[in-house]
């Protein structure tokens, strides 16, 4: 892993895999490495990046404040699918930030990633800015071989992408806003609303529109595939379909699909998508999961896909 730290000291960019989805990932104190995320994914440059740390002591280098009860989160959820917002510290530079006053951290849950980043701390570097490796709007991948499809045009010889198998939860991060009194939810994930009370003791609020802070995958039109994306329609020949597998398949639907819970259905919606535009289909037709957790995240991850690229 020391010499994938190296690339990143260097300003290559490296894709490496995290418990949600795989992340393309530079210094975050280098702008001109950073530029380059933002070029390959085709990425606003008002669109913030998180920045992944080895540890949550590491904390301090990137934020100015950090108040109790996100401590709190911390020490409950990481290594763990959980973003936490903060005040920046002078470290945050805007090209991460997206000129905004915060900054996102997360110290991720997968062997890679953690090895990835304790080398990089050890070579001199501080944290390691990452979105998902896809281009800017498409489905996020994960795993390397979707990395791989997706960006290889875009990226150098020098750029590395890291394998570590299947991501474990599938969907990004819960992104908690930690500036405010009260902890508030700008992006669903794995750790639910009802988590983040339970361990902070204090009224966890669902923010998104015009007074939220701008972070990733919030804006109206994500994590789309080229096939347009029904949600609770009934599926008719040729159209693909994902559902819980005690929902049948219409006769001449084109199963992409049958998770048994919404556990499975987080860690194989995205491969079921990209499935999709793979054979070439025009129609994707989603039964949501009703259930409260992580259902809550594939919900808005569906939403956001049926709008369209």
């Amino acid at each position: 892993m020391a010499s994938a730290a190296k690339r990143l000291i260097a300003g290559d960019l490296v894709a490496f895999p995290t418990e949600t989805v795989y992340g393309l990932g530079a210094d975050a104190s280098n702008s001109a490495a950073v530029a380059r995320i933002y070029s390959v994914k085709g990425r606003p440059n008002d669109h913030p990046l998180i920045v992944h740390i080895a540890s949550m002591d590491r904390m301090g280098d990137w934020a100015s404040e950090v108040p109790e009860y996100a401590i709190a989160l911390a020490r409950e959820f990481w290594p763990g699918p959980m973003t936490l917002v903060l005040k920046r510290s002078e470290l945050a530079g805007d090209f991460v930030t997206g000129g905004q006053d915060t900054v996102g951290v997360r110290v991720p849950d997968h062997v890679v990633a953690l090895a990835l980043l304790e080398a990089f701390e050890k070579a001199g570097g501080k944290g390691v800015a990452a979105p998902s490796a896809n281009r800017f709007g498409h489905v996020s991948p994960t795993t390397a071989a979707a990395v791989v499809e997706e960006l290889a045009d875009y990226l150098s010889k020098d750029d590395l992408v890291l394998d570590g198998g299947a991501c474990a939860v599938g969907v990004e991060s819960t992104i908690i806003d930690c500036t405010g009194l009260l902890p508030r939810v700008l992006r669903p994930g794995a750790i639910s609303t009802a988590m983040i009370e339970e361990v902070t003791g204090l009224n966890a609020v669902s923010v998104d529109g015009a007074d939220a802070i701008r972070v990733s995958g919030s804006l109206e039109n994500h994590y789309a595939p080229a096939a347009k994306v029904l949600l609770c329609e009934v599926p008719l020949a040729g159209q693909g379909f994902i559902a819980h597998k005690n929902i049948k398949t219409p006769q001449g639907v084109i199963r992409l699909a049958s998770p048994g819970n919404d556990e499975e259905f987080a860690q194989i919606l995205y491969s079921a998508l990209r499935d999709a535009d793979a054979q070439g289909l025009l129609e994707v037709v989603v039964i949501q999961p009703i259930g409260i957790g992580i259902g809550v995240a594939i919900r808005d991850r569906l939403a956001r896909a049926a709008n369209g690229r």
